[in-house]
């Protein structure tokens, strides 16, 4: 039986908050519970909103409410080559292509509403027609892509309609999110990927990438967001707090709160006891799954 491989994969952006936390707790609960391991990586791609400093105060969080990993951690702006490479062969499949089009340009053409991810239309498909490139985008297969979500059941996306041809390499030089998490998680050996809800929206791209590189397609789940009193996603963003580092009591409390979120009752206390309490927990679900 292959091992579970799991992985939590935050930016460097600024320190740890509640939501961050339950995606940590979350994916290091189904890799422990499965009696495997779980992985970090630092996803440092987006160089503008990098905080200095921030990548060592994440590791300290983890290790403060308990959560240690396995081996190094790996630094995406480190593997910029395999990024280069998997391009590459994308290009020699004829898979992507390059794009003139800015985000006012996908406004004006599409029926998205404002600040929304439109649907590309399109436009450079078959050429620039004289302008000048800026991103590369991923060329979509006309496929409804389905998956059976760990925690959310069976979804599936027709990915013209969802998605369209979605950006790989940004007009900044930048490697895209998609890409650079799909080259890390096929060469980290990723068998199952546990994080926050927004991301869903993802997957479908993400597998389309995976199936189009000959990656294997790890398992997914997608936990529950923490939210502001209005409903919208806490995020660094939003000045959500970071978490207390330390006050043990307040350690314990947070974490207990998190596993709360998670659908776990664990009584505060120290936070290793917790964390065991709630994997053997896991472990007792998962097994009469």
């Amino acid at each position: 039986m292959t091992q579970t491989v799991g992985r939590f994969a935050p930016s460097p952006t600024g320190p740890l908050h509640l939501g961050s936390l339950v995606a940590a707790v979350g994916s290091w609960l189904f890799a422990r519970g499965a009696g495997g391991r779980w992985l970090v990586r630092m996803e440092d791609l987006d160089t503008p909103r990098v905080v200095p400093g921030s990548a060592d105060d994440i590791l300290g969080a983890l290790r403060r409410y308990g959560l240690e990993w396995d081996g190094e951690v790996a630094v995406q702006s480190q593997r910029i080559a395999l990024y280069e490479a998997a391009l590459m062969e994308l290009r020699a499949k004829r898979l992507v292509f390059d794009c003139a089009c800015s985000r006012a340009d996908l406004q004006r053409a599409a029926s998205a509403p404002v600040g929304a991810e439109p649907v590309y239309p399109g436009t450079c498909r078959n050429g620039l027609q004289g302008r000048s490139a800026r991103a590369i985008r991923f060329r979509v297969p006309d496929q409804t892509i389905a998956f059976d979500d760990l925690l959310r059941g069976h979804i599936e996306e027709h990915l013209p309609a969802g998605s369209g041809d979605f950006v790989i390499k940004r007009a900044d030089g930048v490697f895209a999110y998609q890409l650079a998490v799909v080259v890390d998680d096929a060469a980290q050996g990723v068998t199952q990927v546990v994080r926050g809800g927004d991301l869903l929206t993802s997957t479908p791209r993400q597998i389309a990438l995976q199936r189009a590189l000959g990656y294997p397609t790890p398992a997914y789940a997608h936990l529950p967001l923490v939210t502001n009193p209005d409903g919208s996603k806490l995020g660094k963003r939003d000045g959500a707090l970071p978490l207390p580092s330390l006050d043990d009591r307040r350690v314990a409390e947070t974490l207990s709160e998190a596993l709360r979120i998670l659908g776990m009752e664990v009584e505060p206390s120290e936070p290793r006891t917790m964390l065991d309490q709630a994997s053997s927990l896991r472990a007792s679900q998962a097994s009469r799954m």
